[in-house]
């Protein structure tokens, strides 16, 4: 199989991935006892659906017993932009650089499907496609196929790529010839774990996501705790901090695929305008893009805590407009926003 596979990785150099790697379904036995350990201590926080399908999640090769290799993939979206200049203009929005534009989602599974058809074509056998959507652990298989390595940040880095990339797989009942695993490259560097403006890791490759400004304004339903309210800063959706102070990313290039690169509209927006979208206007603004995901009410919930954040008179009387929306979240919110100085 290996003429298949080096034909394989050329093909899907020509259909836009980074890189393409291979391993095979049971290579990440420590799989199961990290997640449990993760799940013990609470710190999905109110990601529940991570507790669900553990014999799946914790086993590839249990989700599909039939598959014998795992073609993993790397999506490039990095930035052209330094993504953390936007958190010092305060009256503007930080969106994270993986939702400034198209749903990751609907173009690296397009790219996908087109791969594994190929593959069908060329050599038979049956595929199944993922894309951070199902109980797989990408990152993990991501290292056992010597894509990259799982950072002190918990996120897939690469010495060619950094760490911006989203990881597809692609699961197939034909034998394929495997890549060796990388190895950890952080060395004593700590950079990611000391940006961290709410302190979301407990211990090096440890993150508690009831801690992670990602979690906190995409997965996490109702108010925030008041005592991380204020560590939020401009984020509204997402947080790039600990990925772009990762000093491998002076080997990454921006992204080839135009459908990742920044909308001008969504590269430092208004807070004042973002807060006085209604849920129709929120849903024309962020049409295909992941944001989208998170609702209005949560959308508008975090742009006021930035609002709150950012010092301005001017965007505390924006807030103010907001104190008896009929979104309970909302309206506390604004009052905490309104409050602030």
């Amino acid at each position: 199989m290996c003429d298949l596979t080096e034909r394989l990785k050329a093909q899907a150099i020509e259909e836009g991935f980074a890189a393409c790697r291979i391993c095979r379904p049971w290579d990440v036995p420590h799989v199961p006892s990290r997640l449990h350990a993760y799940l013990d201590a609470g710190y999905h926080g109110q990601m529940g659906w991570l507790a669900e399908r553990t014999h799946w999640r914790g086993a590839p090769h249990v989700l599909w017993p039939e598959a014998r290799s795992v073609i993993v993939l790397a999506e490039n979206y990095a930035p052209a932009h330094d993504p953390l200049a936007i958190l010092d203009q305060p009256e503007q929005a930080a969106i994270s650089v993986y939702a400034q534009n198209r749903d990751y989602h609907d173009v690296a599974k397009k790219r996908l499907k087109r791969l594994a058809r190929w593959l069908i074509a060329e050599a038979g056998g049956e595929v199944k496609v993922f894309v951070d959507t199902a109980p797989v652990p990408e990152k993990a298989l991501g290292q056992a196929a010597g894509l990259g390595w799982q950072g002190k940040h918990s996120n897939l880095v690469s010495r060619d790529l950094g760490s911006w990339f989203f990881i597809g797989s692609v699961f197939t009942t034909l034998d394929l010839t495997p890549d060796p695993a990388e190895v950890d490259h952080c060395g004593s560097c700590r950079a990611c774990l000391d940006v961290c403006p709410t302190d979301a890791f407990p211990a090096p490759y440890q993150v508690d996501a009831r801690r992670c400004i990602s979690y906190l304004t995409i997965e996490h339903h109702g108010p925030v705790d008041e005592d991380l309210r204020g560590l939020m800063g401009n984020r509204i959706y997402g947080c790039d901090d600990c990925l772009a102070v990762c000093p491998w990313n002076k080997f990454a290039s921006r992204a080839s695929e135009i459908k990742y690169h920044a909308r001008d509209d969504l590269l430092a927006p208004n807070l004042a305008d973002l807060a006085k979208l209604d849920d129709a206007a929120f849903r024309a603004l962020f049409s295909g893009s992941p944001v989208k995901r998170v609702g209005r009410g949560r959308f508008v919930r975090n742009v006021l805590y930035a609002i709150g954040n950012s010092g301005s008179a001017r965007l505390r009387d924006v807030a103010r407009d907001l104190t008896e929306d009929e979104d309970p979240t909302v309206a506390d919110a604004a009052r905490w926003a309104v409050m602030q100085e």
